[in-house]
């Protein structure tokens, strides 16, 4: 079955936020806003994690062993960069435009958390190398091992996410369903781009991305994440420049 690997991911994501909205009810608010925070610390240690693996290197020599880092550079123009063509471009209006059509057509008008989880739990599951490699990988190979395995990986964090932000998590399947089957379709003209060197700068960029997504979901802070997801691109484009970045 063709994209099969990103059915899997989406019916796991969906499944996963049925649950955590079944056990969601019988957590008391206080419960539900330290879930929130747990699953926001999670995501920065998570994002911290695939950051440091990118940008930290271990030296040897003469016995002893070394730390240094690189591609700050990367970082901070693709950031910077893709931030100010995001503001240009206005993805996030157009993201949260979205969350309210699909909240105002699924009955959820009063819930005031919908937005929020829509919009939170969409960029921690479409963000990183994962999403990419593995939608190539299935329409290239027909092999979705990577996306099964992101299927779990899925499955638990919309749930705890749904528990406590509510039934909007649950709908950031239709941007997995979206993107995933988009770069699966295109698999065989995608290949040539995706090289080892445009994986690790995404997967890098990607994960400074889903580093705010958690700054937002512990300290309450508007960090307007979709209008910096031009930078996954830039960081792409930039493994190809002849510049060391």
């Amino acid at each position: 079955m063709f994209g099969l690997g990103t059915w899997i991911n989406t019916g796991a994501i969906v499944l996963g936020g049925i649950l955590g909205q079944c056990m969601g009810g019988f957590f008391r608010e206080k419960w539900q806003e330290t879930l929130c925070k747990a699953c926001g610390v999670s995501t920065l240690f998570l994002a911290v994690a695939g950051a440091m693996e990118k940008m930290l290197t271990v030296n040897t020599g003469d016995g002893a062993f070394w730390l240094s880092s690189g591609k700050s550079l990367l970082v901070v123009l693709c950031i910077t960069l893709g931030g100010l063509l995001g503001e240009l471009l206005d993805i996030e209006g157009l993201f949260h435009r979205f969350g309210e059509w699909l909240k105002q057509k699924t009955g959820n008008q009063e819930d005031r958390r919908f937005l929020d989880g829509f919009v939170n739990a969409s960029f921690t599951v479409c963000i990183g190398a994962m999403a990419i490699l593995g939608a190539i990988q299935d329409g290239v190979y027909g092999d979705y091992s990577i996306l099964a395995t992101k299927s779990v990986l899925d499955f638990v964090i919309v749930l705890v996410m749904t528990c406590s932000l509510g039934k909007g998590c649950i709908f950031s399947a239709i941007p997995v369903l979206v993107l995933q089957g988009s770069v699966t379709a295109a698999a065989r003209l995608l290949v040539p781009i995706m090289t080892e060197a445009a994986l690790a700068n995404l997967s890098l960029v990607g994960s400074v991305l889903i580093f705010c997504v958690g700054i937002n979901l512990v300290f309450d802070k508007t960090i307007r994440v979709a209008n910096l997801l031009p930078a996954v691109v830039l960081a792409v484009v930039a493994a190809f420049l002849p510049l060391p970045l």
